[in-house]
């Protein structure tokens, strides 16, 4: 009888113990760590600790500050350079869901400078910064129109764009002309009304010369000149002045063709490419010289690492 209750309560265990197996739930099986709530929200907590630590170390190396507009001794205005910051929050969501850290991935923002270009006091500007591996054409026009088409043409053929700073008195007997350079994207500045010695002139006349011309240009292509370049760099302070309280920037030029002096084309091209450098703004004139020379000049200023702006381009404080 003893043997008989044995073998029942053995039968009743095995069937109980195949009953838990299939079920599931087996008295002593211990849930996998990685697939428990608590381990798994350390884990996740963990990864995020690596990734936030990977992005700061990257953001030492990318981050950049901003550089303030300035005026120097030598170059006068010298505008400034927006800085770089790492947006980590933003960069670590975008990373968490690609589930890898990838530098591509960073989310990065501009910093303004403090001090802006239009912050400064009235200043004439002579060429951009430092590190622009850019330069600008400037082409003052007071005559020369009959080699305006060729130029024009030139500049298209490298799709270059030029600023063309022109003369009020010029312009209204020119309209043709005027109109063209618009409508082939060159920027259109004011080079006074009819080409006088600024620097022998009051602050009242020099802004009559530079409205009445603002005045003309608009009524030719709709905008508002915002540079002015006094003709022949001629100017003193209420020159500078009268274009400040128009809200127009003076320009004037750190590399000189010296083309109205009639010169050959290799020597307009190595006065040019003996003083080229990174911001600089180069004067020129609607000549026989830069007609001949002007292609040349494009493709030694693309030879030696530059692209051709405009003063849009160039003086723009972005990255």
């Amino acid at each position: 009888m003893g043997m008989h209750r044995i073998i029942i309560h053995l039968v009743v265990f095995i069937t109980l113990l195949f009953l838990l197996i299939d079920s599931g739930h087996m008295p002593f099986q211990t849930a996998s760590v990685n697939h428990h709530p608590v381990f798994s929200d350390i884990a996740v907590r963990a990864d995020e600790q690596e990734l936030r630590q990977e992005i700061e170390a990257v953001r030492k190396e990318v981050e950049q500050p901003a550089e303030n507009a300035r005026i120097d001794k030598i170059w006068k205005k010298v505008p400034g350079k927006a800085g770089v910051k790492v947006d980590v929050d933003a960069s670590l969501e975008k990373m968490k869901k690609a589930g890898i850290f990838d530098r591509e991935l960073l989310v990065v923002k501009e910093v303004e400078p403090e001090i802006t270009l239009d912050e400064l006091p009235a200043s004439p500007i002579y060429r951009a910064r430092e590190d622009q591996e850019q330069v600008a054409l400037l082409i003052n026009v007071s005559w020369g129109e009959d080699h305006i088409p060729a130029i024009l043409q030139t500049l298209k053929d490298a799709n270059a764009k030029a600023n063309f700073f022109i003369e009020g008195k010029w312009a209204k007997e020119h309209n043709q002309l005027v109109e063209m350079i618009k409508e082939e994207g060159h920027v259109i500045g004011n080079h006074a009304y009819n080409h006088p010695d600024m620097s022998r002139m009051s602050k009242t006349d020099s802004a009559e010369q530079i409205s009445q011309t603002n005045e003309i240009i608009h009524a030719i292509t709709g905008d508002k000149p915002v540079y002015f370049a006094p003709p022949s760099g001629s100017f003193n302070d209420g020159t500078i002045q009268a274009a400040n309280d128009q809200e127009m920037e003076t320009i004037l030029w750190s590399v000189d063709t010296i083309d109205w002096q009639k010169p050959t084309v290799p020597v307009m091209m190595k006065r040019v490419t003996e003083k080229l450098h990174p911001g600089a703004f180069i004067l020129m004139h609607p000549t026989p010289v830069v007609e001949a020379g002007l292609a040349d000049m494009l493709k030694a200023i693309e030879e030696k690492g530059y692209s051709v702006s405009t003063l849009d381009t160039i003086l723009n404080e972005g990255r």
